[in-house]
Formats: C-alpha cells, structure tokens, sequence
C-alpha cells in the first residue's frame, strides 16, 4: 500500500507539473492557447483522481500507522487538490464576469491605441471598440470602473501615471507628455498573454481626469483581468498622492 500512496502522489504532483507547462508551453511558443487550456484541463482532471486516491491511500495509512506512505498520501492530496482547484477556480471566476476582453473608463471616447495600433490590427481581438453592446456588458459587470479625477496638474498626473505603469511591471511602449497619454503592455503570468494598455490624462481645470483602456489581444473573456488591471492602477496612484 506504501507504493500505492506513492504512486498516487506521483500522479497528483505530475498533474500539477503539467498546469505549468501547459502555460509556460504557450509562452515560449510550443503550441496555442487553445491546446494550452486543453492540457490544464486533462491535468485538472487527473490531478483530482491523484487528491482522491491519495486521500483512501491517506486514510489507510493513518490506521495502519505507516508514516511514508500518510506523508506520501498528504502531499498527493495536496498537489491533487491544487491541480484541480485552480482551473476550478478559474470557470467559477469566468461565469461570475461578463464574457468581454476590453474595459475602458470611458466607454463613450474609449482612449485610442495610437503606438500599439499596428499590434492591435494584428491581433485576433483587433483595435476597434465593441460599441454600445460592450459599454452595457461593461457597465453591468464592473460599474466601479469610472474615469479618475486626480487632484494635480495633467503634467504631474503624467508622470505619476507613468510611474505607477512602471510600479506594475507594464512595459511602456510609448509616453507623450504633450498629448498626455502613456501606452503600454501587460504580461499575464502563465500563459503570457499581452494586453494592450492606454493611459489618457484630461485638464480638468487645475486637476485632472485619468481614463484607462485595457484590453486582451486574444480570447473572448478575460476573467476580470482587465478590470483588474485598472483597479490596481488607480490603487498604485492613490499611494502615490
């Protein structure tokens, strides 16, 4: 039974093994992000089987008194149950959030993608803005995603804003202090997926109205990352003043 636990560990850690891969595959290249999503799911199953028999190998283990294999069975249960959970985690996130991919405080004059226009077109998700029907979904699922009014002058508000792009690790593609705008990319962590942002800062008299468009090159849903994005923006703003 000793070998069964390890066995069933086994399976549970490779499971989870796999949840990487099947992002860091995509990045660098080794298949799409379809074929990605479709080895975390066949890992997520398996590593739920893995968390099930490591739990039945556990609980002999634990009558039996047999230490390495309880051990061997905790780690399965362990590993199983994190393979599994995470993609779990990530459909109840996705039926929780409008199945959009571009989020924008301004959904009227959403900001313009100017540096990064070429990258858009190339994009399967394009530059375009989805229109009324989009500002609706938006405004529905995140009615916390508004313009920013910012107690400084639009030159200060740049720069702030500029560092705070920088603070969250987006690579800065373009930064017009005279047009007051700022583009940049942001990576997701394991499948490396780029999402295209634009900064734009208005003169409101003294003060200033900071807008920000977020959007997903590729996929149809974003599960909330772009809204996000833009929450953790205006969040790195406030410690800044």
């Amino acid at each position: 039974m000793q070998s069964f636990a390890l066995a069933a560990a086994a399976v549970a850690v490779c499971a989870g093994l796999a949840e990487l891969a099947a992002g860091l595959g995509h990045r660098v290249g080794l298949w799409s992000f379809g074929a990605g999503f479709q080895i975390l799911a066949g890992a997520a199953a398996v590593g739920g089987v893995g968390a099930i028999v490591s739990l039945v190998a556990g609980a002999w283990a634990w009558r039996a008194r047999a230490r390495p294999a309880l051990a061997a069975a905790l780690l399965g249960v362990a590993a199983g149950a994190l393979a599994l959970g995470i993609p779990l985690a990530e459909i109840y996130q996705a039926r929780n959030v409008p199945p959009i991919h571009d989020i924008s405080t301004d959904t009227v004059h959403p900001p313009r993608f100017v540096a990064l226009l070429a990258a858009r077109e190339a994009s399967p998700n394009g530059a375009a803005y989805g229109g009324a029907a989009l500002a609706e979904a938006q405004r529905r699922g995140y009615p916390d995603i508004r313009p920013l009014d910012y107690a400084a002058r639009p030159p200060v508000a740049f720069e702030r804003c500029l560092a705070a792009a920088r603070k969250l690790g987006w690579k800065i593609v373009a930064a017009d202090p005279r047009a007051l705008r700022i583009e940049a990319t942001a990576t997701t962590l394991l499948f490396g997926f780029k999402d295209d942002v634009v900064v734009r800062i208005t003169p409101v008299g003294p003060a200033s109205r900071i807008d920000v468009r977020s959007d997903s090159r590729v996929g149809r849903s974003d599960l909330g990352t772009n809204a996000r994005r833009i929450r953790a923006f205006f969040r790195e703003l406030a410690r800044q003043g």
